[in-house]
Order: structure tokens, then sequence, then C-alpha cells
């Protein structure tokens, strides 16, 4: 066994996500989603996987939940909630610009569709979204909330490589 997961045993550890918030022509980019047989709203969304940056997750979760090809362009914040079931989570939640669809791209599962709604159309879904943090970052969007992406600077090894990530990019 490693000896960190020994270290750690006895350690909690909220569930670290990243959403993208994608705004264009008024409107926002959202999945419906089933989750545990609900029908949700969100945005791309999903947990960070094991050596991976903050930055290539969002672009990545972009991607495989709405067949969007995008480019980071700010941090709108860090949000922290606790789920009506007790789990927590610390979400990192990114705006970007939309640059191409792959119409033909197999969503993940779960995934029912992407679509675009204006920030009204997403209140009145209230009780569908699948957390606070849904509409709290489209709020933060229009507010103009907008942090450098290099505020986040990942030392980890990202594919194989030992270097310092480079925030921003597009997935392809």
């Amino acid at each position: 066994m490693n000896p960190i997961e020994t270290d750690d045993a006895g350690v909690w550890r909220p569930h670290v996500t990243v959403a993208t918030v994608v705004p264009r022509d008024g409107r926002f980019l959202l999945v419906e989603e089933n989750v545990r047989g609900r029908v949700v709203l969100n945005q791309p969304a999903g947990h960070l996987d094991p050596d991976e940056t903050l930055h290539a997750a969002a672009v990545r979760e972009t991607l495989e939940e709405t067949g969007w090809h995008v480019t980071l362009t700010c941090l709108l914040g860090v949000q922290q909630w606790q789920s009506p079931s007790g789990r927590q989570f610390v979400r990192f939640t990114f705006a970007a610009d939309a640059i191409e669809h792959d119409p033909a791209r197999p969503l993940d599962d779960g995934i029912l569709r992407a679509l675009w709604l204006d920030r009204d159309e997403i209140a009145t879904e209230t009780r569908r979204l699948r957390s606070p943090m849904v509409l709290a970052s489209v709020d933060d969007w229009i507010a103009g909330r907008r942090l450098p992406l290099d505020v986040i600077r990942a030392f980890v090894r990202e594919c194989g490589n030992d270097a310092v990530a480079t925030p921003g990019g597009t997935a392809r």
C-alpha cells in the first residue's frame, strides 16, 4: 500500500470538482442530466481526475458532456457546497469561450443533452438545478466577476510531464 494512503486514511476530503460557464449571445451552455433518477440542469462539470490540472479538467468535462471545444478565459470563483445528502464539494468554476461544436461526439453517460438557456430561463428552473451553484455561477459571470487563470498554479505530473500547468488552452 502507498505510504501516503496509509498516513492519510483518517483524513476527510471533499469532492473536488470543476465547472465551466460558457456564455454565447446572452445564453449559457448547460447540460440536462440524469442524476440518480432525477433529471437536472447543470453547467458542464465533473470531478478532477488523478494527475490532472483544474484547467484541463474543466476543458475536458465541457467537451465530454457537451461536445463543445472551449478555451478557458478566467476563473469565476471557488464554491463550497453541501448537498442535501451531506456530501461536500469544492468546485472551481471557470468561464470559457465556445470554439467549435462536434455534434457527432457521444456525450458522457447520464447526459441527456446540451442546451443554451438565458439567465431568466435558468432562474425559472430553480427546482431542477443540480445545485445552487449553477445560478450563482451565471450571476457571477453577469456581475463581471473575473479572476485570471494564473491564480491557480498546478504542480502535478499531467500526462507524464513534470511541468507547471499552462492556464487556458483548447481541448482537441
